[in-house]
């Protein structure tokens, strides 16, 4: 080890420092940058590939703990910051610009609270500093709007020369577009897949997104047109495969996953919703109301993750409800915090994805 204090046997204590999710050099990975040395403090920049990192302070800790091994240290200064790798598309599907990752949450039936998955994740990642979209792609039952709060909500519509284009609604750090802003609250849908495959390529390509992290899609459930169109215009980061424990529901969620497989999408994992009732006058009670380990079991003979177990609370519910996501009405509760890490695991397969 070098007895001079400079950058290079700076960048070489590090080197041996790795991303967890990517098991690679932070050197090697050019995740740090504006390395200075002014009189014993060393400061530099930590260049995470996610803002939505769960283990950002231990990185942090083993990044010091190098540092401080070096002579004539004083003290350590690490400024995190993060850049969302750009998804590898494939030549025969056209991306959005400004936008980085697309994410299909899916299930094989209705029911099982797809939406609030969808809804509490992308809000979660906009928590932790990623700039997030969510496309309501359940054109015959949209009800994202609802839960962000934003069922009054109006989209505005510019002509440009390349014809309309549509202003996404915001609220809980979430743009989103929705059928819901487009008819009346009671009005159905009544299409065939034509005008189907019509609007949803407008959610994807018509819309101002801006600069996005992540571009989430609420999908309806099936294996239908929302879903082909969907995995035929963009370049997918991957799927994400809700359920709940009940047999009835594991049953469709393998055909909605080998459907994205046979598509040559990758599906992230599976969310296991309503694991388990927990009351709220017994919080310490929990009632395997529609069966326990589904998720589990199927994730181990499927060869893909369990991202997490959602439990069922009436909190998560009434916040659905009200437009404030459980994130965000109550962190605490044992509903957001399986969905925040459900969060933080998405983002981090995303980034590993990426980078491979």
């Amino acid at each position: 080890m070098s007895d001079i204090l400079d950058a290079s046997s700076v960048l070489e204590v590090l080197r041996p420092v790795q991303d967890p999710e990517l098991r690679k050099s932070l050197v090697e990975l050019n995740m740090i940058r504006n390395l200075k040395i002014d009189d014993g403090k060393v400061s530099f920049t930590l260049v995470l590939t996610t803002p939505a990192c769960p283990l950002r302070e231990f990185i942090v800790e083993d990044c010091q703990k190098a540092v401080r091994q070096l002579a004539g240290v004083k003290d350590v200064l690490v400024n995190v910051t993060a850049e969302t790798p750009q998804q590898k598309g494939l030549p025969d599907r056209t991306g959005i610009a400004g936008v980085k990752n697309i994410l299909a949450v899916s299930s094989g039936k209705g029911g099982v609270g797809k939406s609030t998955v969808a809804v509490n994740v992308a809000v979660a990642l906009a928590q932790s500093g990623a700039k997030v979209g969510l496309i309501d792609a359940d054109i015959y039952g949209p009800n994202t709007p609802t839960m962000l709060g934003l069922a009054d909500a109006k989209v505005t519509v510019q002509q440009t020369a390349s014809g309309e284009i549509l202003e996404p609604a915001f609220n809980h750090g979430v743009k989103l577009v929705s059928m819901g802003f487009l008819i009346g609250r009671d009005q159905p849908v009544i299409w065939r897949g034509p005008m189907l495959n019509g609007i949803i390529r407008q959610f994807l390509y018509q819309v101002q997104w801006g600069e996005l992290d992540y571009l989430i899609v609420d999908m309806p459930p099936g294996t239908g047109d929302a879903q082909l169109t969907l995995i035929q215009a963009v370049p997918m980061a991957g799927a994400v495969i809700v359920t709940t424990p009940q047999n009835v529901a594991l049953l469709d969620s393998r055909k909605g996953l080998k459907m994205f497989q046979q598509m040559g999408v990758s599906v992230l994992g599976i969310v296991e919703n309503m694991s388990y009732f927990i009351p709220p006058d017994l919080p310490d009670r929990q009632y395997d109301i529609f069966g326990s380990g589904g998720g589990e079991k199927t994730a181990a003979e499927l060869g893909v993750p369990l991202l997490g177990c959602v439990p069922l609370e009436i909190s998560l519910r009434q916040g659905g409800d009200r437009g404030l996501p459980i994130v965000v009405a109550d962190p605490n509760s044992a509903s957001a915090k399986a969905l925040m890490a459900i969060a933080q695991r998405i983002a981090g397969k995303v980034s590993v994805a990426a980078l491979a």
